[in-house]
């Protein structure tokens, strides 16, 4: 029997796993949540109805994975999981392509969380817990920077003194497992578009865009962190450094307060002062809500305009993510104040529905820009790139 590939997309909150045999879809997905407080466990998938979640309500975040992996093991009644992926926010510049676990791998991945302080010491967390508690399975890393690794020098230079001496101080991108599913995609769905220039809209609680010729990334919002570029659920993306040295120099705040801010109380939700969830702020009759909502709209089609101008032109736009995928309405919306591209929105699209992949064609042919809307799935990807390592291991 093909082996099972379980895949962990570990934050600080919440969980997602998935179990995959083979290429197929994934047997079992599931999202655990609340980790830093009332822990809960939702699931989908044909095996989901099949499958006894383990009672996780107040354990800490060890023995969450060791009741999970128990369960999950106990599920596949005799069958063995035969490698775990993980979804790693950081590779920096030497990590550019999947890579199989080791001590030496994890140690270099530990010096990085200093460019990823929110994310990397969850991700890695769920390796040293898996590898404490199973060290002889093996263990790959699959890294949202990596498919940013084709950015020209120009993109991913910071305008700063170069005398500072740290290479790490560039231009990275994220969400590139996401990206990196998409160009795939988009080979099957319209492979004249992946040859071509491409702008994918990653738009969910975090929102990035990435420029793609030929399938590779050239140009992206997101650079030194996951701050940069889009307005986000909770994050304010381009800001004015200048606005960071008044917060700690006029306001007197401190970089821990102010990286707080930056992270967790910015964006649609400090705009809105209501919530960073766009479904809350498309039902709420307040004049933030909606102002946070044009901010959104506003700002996104702005770095559109700035990634067409870095391809040369635009040949077609897909959106995906939670807000990309779901948000009938802002699509229609961005679709129409980029019209002077020469899009040509298909108004009973939406209507019609997406066709059995999942995947809808938003423009009309005769539009300029083919306009897309293509679900993502970064743990199928994960689970892709897992196999390969582990068969090339063998």
């Amino acid at each position: 029997m093909a082996p099972v590939i379980l895949t962990l997309n570990a934050g600080s909150s919440s969980l997602k796993f998935a179990l995959f045999r083979d290429a197929g879809p994934a047997l079992l997905r599931g999202l655990v949540e609340g980790l830093d407080k009332e822990a809960t466990i939702s699931l989908k998938g044909p095996e989901a109805p099949l499958f006894k979640p383990p009672d996780l309500a107040g354990q800490p975040y060890e023995a969450v994975l060791a009741a999970l992996f128990e369960a999950l093991t106990r599920h596949l009644a005799g069958e063995k999981i035969s490698g775990v992926g993980h979804r790693i926010v950081h590779g920096g510049t030497r990590f550019v392509a999947p890579i199989r676990i080791s001590p030496e791998v994890l140690i270099a991945l530990d010096s990085l969380i200093p460019l990823a302080p929110l994310h990397q010491p969850h991700n890695l967390a769920a390796i040293h817990a898996i590898a404490k508690a199973h060290p002889g399975l093996p263990q790959v890393g699959c890294f949202d920077t990596a498919f940013h690794s084709t950015l020209p020098i120009v993109a991913t230079r910071l305008a700063l003194p170069g005398d500072l001496g740290d290479p790490a101080f560039r231009r990275y991108g994220f969400h590139g497992l996401s990206y990196e599913f998409i160009a795939g995609r988009l080979c099957t769905l319209a492979p004249a578009l992946a040859r071509g220039r491409a702008i994918v809209a990653h738009l969910g609680s975090g929102a990035s865009l990435c420029a793609m010729r030929d399938g590779r990334s050239v140009e992206t919002t997101m650079g030194f962190s996951t701050l940069e570029g889009l307005v986000m659920a909770t994050r304010p993306g381009n800001l004015d450094a200048g606005a960071v040295l008044y917060l700690l120099q006029a306001r007197g705040m401190t970089a821990g307060a102010v990286e707080d801010m930056l992270y967790h109380r910015s964006g649609l939700l400090g705009v809105s002062g209501i919530s960073g969830d766009m479904r809350e702020l498309a039902d709420s009759a307040q004049a933030a809500a909606r102002e946070a909502v044009d901010l959104f709209v506003y700002r996104l089609c702005g770095e559109i305009g700035r990634l067409t101008a870095a391809l040369g032109g635009l040949d077609g736009l897909v959106f995906t993510a939670g807000i990309g995928e779901h948000d009938a309405g802002l699509r229609a919306e961005v679709c129409r104040r980029l019209a002077w591209l020469g899009i040509v929105f298909d108004t009973d699209a939406d209507a019609r529905g997406p066709s059995a992949d999942g995947a809808l064609r938003l423009s009309l042919h005769a539009s300029a820009v083919a306009v897309w809307m293509v679900p993502t799935d970064e743990e199928a990807m994960i689970a892709s790139h897992t196999r390969d390592v582990l068969a090339a291991a063998r």
